[in-house]
């Protein structure tokens, strides 16, 4: 997955810099901890989670160390599995967010905690909705939601659904949009809210497996004619963003009214007065918009593997998943019953219903091409 634009601050990007990248060297009660997530991610456990932890747990250290990108990730992991094989140290010991299953034979090899057999105490909060292995720990999310201007519209009168969102549209001409769905997942993933709806609601229809040319030519030629119907009312009379940060752009200058956007990237343009407080949020409830979740694993032959399971158990904390929340503008990777009865009470109207998600692979292909032919097709997507 690539990496996301956000909005961020100066100081927070400097912050970044400062602590990545460096070389780790397996220090005893050193946790070698390791990403190949955003800057902000990164920032959040430098300005966050290391003080919190540290002073939590005296005696052990957090080494932040940015591997880049994912790919970055997969390659320490298969250093991981050659260090298994010759039993030396694999110097890592917990990545924040990873695929179990990379590289292929990990979990074979051994090097991956099996996290709902370790222990920890905090595990039976996880949400179920997260949990795609053992081997792995959801411990924060992100998806799309509504994003609108509460001085154009009051929150009563916000849809909160598939065909009360239409019609919402087509009564406001001009004052929704939505990005490119090959420019940034907001866009992308209300593209695939409409194949959802499409297809009866179902996201249990589309797997990585199942794409073929002639289910994807009906699955999706459903949806092409949903978007096809709403694009005369769209921004522009048919115009759409460049990507996520567009989207908000748009919004934040009074353009429109109404946008699809990321959960922690509106939460942190809110935050950082990029987006005004007026902003209300919302979630669509017969099916909500796709979303996914950050999983961490911990090194099973890791020098440091106890005090990383220890920090997996902290990260799971009702204290670090608020602030997940509210530092870092994710969503909790706990079923929300285990945040603070405060902060459910603020983001009351964006707790989901369900985390619906849509495969990549084949799919995503399919999706971009045929978009640009049946709804887009004045468009050069080149541009």
């Amino acid at each position: 997955m690539k990496r996301r634009t956000f909005v961020m601050s100066a100081a927070g990007a400097a912050a970044g810099m400062m602590i990545a990248p460096r070389m780790s060297f397996a220090a005893k009660g050193t946790i070698d901890w390791y990403t190949g997530s955003d800057t902000n991610v990164l920032d959040f456990w430098a300005n966050t989670v290391k003080p919190a932890f540290e002073a939590a747990n005296a005696g052990i250290k957090l080494n932040l160390v940015d591997a880049g990108d994912n790919a970055g990730i997969i390659a320490i992991a298969e250093r991981a599995i050659a260090a298994k094989q010759t039993g030396t140290d694999p110097q890592a010991d917990y990545f924040e967010h990873s695929d179990p299953l990379l590289p292929a034979g990990a979990i074979e090899a051994g090097i991956y905690v099996n996290m709902a057999k370790a222990g920890l105490s905090n595990y039976a909060r996880v949400n179920p909705l997260a949990i795609q292995s053992d081997y792995s720990l959801p411990y924060r999310g992100s998806q799309v939601l509504l994003a609108y201007d509460k001085t154009k519209l009051k929150p009563a009168d916000v849809p909160k659904n598939w065909a009360d969102l239409v019609a919402w549209i087509k009564a406001n001409p001009g004052q929704f949009v939505y990005n490119r769905p090959d420019k940034g997942g907001s866009g992308g993933n209300f593209v695939r809210r409409a194949i959802h709806e499409a297809n009866g609601r179902d996201p249990n229809a589309f797997t990585v497996s199942n794409y073929t040319q002639e289910f994807g030519d009906e699955a999706l030629g459903k949806a092409w004619k949903l978007l096809a119907d709403i694009a005369p009312s769209l921004y522009d009379k048919g115009a759409y963003s460049s990507g996520n940060t567009q989207s908000v752009q748009l919004l934040s200058q009074g353009v429109v009214t109404m946008i699809p956007v990321w959960s922690d990237q509106v939460l942190q343009a809110i935050d950082q007065g990029v987006l005004p407080a007026e902003t209300g949020l919302v979630q669509l409830q017969d099916l909500a918009l796709c979303g996914n979740f950050s999983r961490a694993v911990v090194l099973d032959n890791g020098a440091n593997r106890d005090a990383a399971l220890k920090l997996a158990d902290f990260i799971l904390s009702e204290e670090m998943q608020g602030a997940i929340l509210t530092e870092l503008g994710g969503f909790p990777g706990v079923s929300w019953g285990h945040i603070s009865p405060e902060l459910r009470e603020k983001f009351a109207d964006i707790i989901p219903q369900s985390i619906p998600t849509f495969p990549g692979g084949k799919w995503e292909a399919a999706i971009n091409d045929g978009w640009y032919r049946n709804v887009a097709p004045s468009i050069d997507r080149k541009s």
